[in-house]
């Protein structure tokens, strides 16, 4: 089992997130390409640490939106879509190569990640960017999500994910932010979650019921509070099941 976590999301003076303590703990970092978050100086510190740590790096690309930390749809046209995540790769590359790594998955950001659940179009121009610029790149996305059928039918390597930390819907996708409840908290409560999911394939769902959720991935999320003592708590809980952890890519 891989242990992904949102990092690189600082910006100039003002700091979000542990990620040198969390780098101590994960096995991927998505590490933001500045449309959502992050500033140049924060990218590159970022692969720095996660080199020395022999953690992935993956591009975490999101929508142009740094005001709202990119978790508000954008309607964006398709071409300029594709266009935007070339970009936010082809940065992160280059600051990762010269902190001694490479950047070897895609996982989209936000509302992006959202989207592309049932968003054809934007689904189509995120894939269609990742397979011009290096097909050998693996893409990291919710399970029976738009994004990951068309991502396998263009012949890239598709990685499911869970979340450690979300509510989910029923539906196996996840409860949005604005509702209450959709961010968990209890650092026990979302370890025996990840330790069920690993072992058993489900997880509990907001209304009782079990959904099946066949990931490779389980992603904390940086930003939230006591998001280091819940990835330790995690990653005991994972091991202590018998799911050793490494990278997906």
């Amino acid at each position: 089992m891989d242990l992904n976590a949102d990092v690189g999301e600082s910006f100039g003076r003002w700091t979000l997130g542990d990620d040198e303590a969390l780098l101590d703990v994960v096995t991927s970092a998505n590490v933001a390409c500045g449309f959502h978050a992050g500033d140049p100086t924060v990218l590159r510190r970022t692969c720095e640490l996660a080199a020395a740590r022999g953690v992935a790096v993956g591009a975490q690309v999101g929508y142009r939106d740094l005001a709202g930390f990119g978790r508000r749809f954008v309607d964006v046209a398709p071409a300029e879509l594709t266009d935007d995540v070339l970009y936010q790769i082809g940065a992160l590359q280059a600051l990762a190569r010269v902190a001694g790594t490479r950047v070897t998955y895609l996982k989209p950001h936000g509302a992006l990640y959202n989207a592309l659940v049932h968003h054809e179009a934007q689904a189509a121009a995120v894939v269609e960017a990742v397979r011009r610029y290096d097909p050998a790149l693996a893409v990291l996305g919710l399970p029976g999500s738009r994004f990951l059928d068309l991502a396998g039918r263009a012949g890239l390597r598709t990685v499911a994910e869970a979340f450690a930390d979300r509510a989910y819907t029923p539906a196996g996708t996840l409860v949005p932010r604005t509702e209450p409840g959709a961010v968990l908290h209890d650092a026990d409560e979302i370890a025996r979650r990840c330790a069920r999911l690993a072992t058993e394939g489900r997880v509990r769902a907001v209304d009782g019921s079990d959904v099946e959720v066949a990931a490779a991935s389980i992603c904390v999320h940086g930003d939230t509070p006591g998001a280091v003592g819940i990835a330790r708590r995690v990653r005991a809980a994972l091991e202590g099941a018998g799911a050793p952890l490494a990278p997906f890519a």
